[in-house]
């Protein structure tokens, strides 16, 4: 895992800008944790957290809030007794964008 999109900010995005490609997605992919997968049409990247506690799996969603909220760019996130799957895709423009992955290797720190 490479610490070096968790260090990036997220670039605001209404669209007018391309989605990736699933090559260029793949490539990012790579950096992040085994753990996220890319639904087929590239379009979104997902991974399930697992907790001991829906406490714990609680708590995990609302640190992804914080990071959602001052990054700008918020993610879809399914809680439930003891995991929390976080989805990102960037909907001003029906894909993926650097900023998905860049929220996403953020929450990866958070797990670790």
């Amino acid at each position: 895992m490479n610490n070096e999109l968790a260090n990036q900010t997220c670039k605001p995005c209404e669209g007018g800008v391309k989605a990736l490609s699933v090559t260029e997605a793949e490539r990012l992919l790579a950096e992040l944790h085994d753990d996220w997968g890319m639904r087929s049409d590239g379009c979104e990247i997902s991974r399930t957290f697992v907790f001991p506690a829906y406490s714990r799996s609680l708590g995990f969603a609302n640190a992804v809030a914080w990071i959602a909220i001052t990054q700008g760019h918020h993610p879809d996130l399914l809680l439930s007794y003891g995991k929390c799957t976080v989805s990102w895709t960037t909907h001003a423009i029906d894909g993926l964008s650097e900023n998905d992955f860049i929220c996403a290797a953020k929450v990866d720190l958070l797990s670790e």
